[in-house]
């Protein structure tokens, strides 16, 4: 049986993650930072006994250790490093706070610790359960909003964020080729979840989790180090 690790598991699309990979048969660990909150997704593993939540602050990197000494030996087929934040809560409210003229530093840094350290730490606490694994595969989903080139928003911290993310995992992808480990990046769209505060969004839960799971099913070396969105469209660095 295949098993996948998701981060975020609580909500939006990482619940939906754990829904659907669950409900064809994988085996999950689903992580979030308070389990005790997360009513659906209790309900998910009650009705499910493949799926087993973790509590785990991605923030906590000795909470990381923890859990990869937990899972020690178990492959992981697909690492998917889901959790992230845009930022401080409600979003429109604080937004100008990763604003050219008035950033908070600290805002910044808790940004880019969500973002971009704690899926980089994943990846380094659980490869060799990745690579011990058949399918070998660590996913970070990102955003078209860490393109350089594609789309420019005033969200300093959240956009830097993911820029960061995404040359990361190109480094590792490439550091990890000799393992036959594919990490590849993917946006999901401009999902209607809570961090669509503005009510932009334009693409469903359900349809942004249907569409990525068949690009993530079938990644090989190829793709390794790739930035693609829920369609498959290669988005631009």
């Amino acid at each position: 049986m295949s098993i996948i690790l998701v981060t975020g598991a609580n909500q939006g699309i990482g619940l939906e993650f754990v829904r659907q990979y669950a409900a064809d048969g994988w085996e999950v660990i689903a992580c979030c930072r308070t389990p005790e909150k997360a009513d659906e997704l209790q309900a998910l593993a009650k009705e499910n006994p493949a799926i087993a939540v973790e509590k785990l602050d991605i923030c906590d990197h000795a909470a990381i250790d923890a859990l990869g000494d937990q899972y020690k030996n178990i492959p992981i087929d697909v690492l998917l490093n889901n959790a992230g934040i845009i930022g401080p809560v409600p979003i429109a409210e604080n937004i100008h706070r990763q604003h050219f003229g008035s950033i908070d530093y600290s805002v910044w840094q808790q940004v880019i610790e969500t973002n971009t350290f704690a899926p980089i730490k994943l990846a380094e606490v659980l490869v060799d359960n990745v690579a011990a694994s058949e399918q070998k595969k660590i996913v970070n989903i990102t955003s078209n909003v860490g393109s350089i080139v594609e789309r420019c928003l005033p969200a300093i911290a959240y956009g830097t964020s993911k820029t960061a993310l995404n040359k990361a995992t190109t480094v590792i992808a490439k550091q990890l080729r000799d393992r036959d480990i594919i990490a590849a990046l993917f946006c999901p769209g401009a999902v209607k979840t809570r961090m669509d505060a503005w009510g932009n969004a334009g693409v469903g839960i359900e349809e942004s989790v249907s569409s990525l799971r068949p690009l993530i099913d079938s990644l090989t070396m190829s793709d390794s180090g790739s930035y693609r969105d829920y369609t498959g469209r290669t988005i631009a660095w």
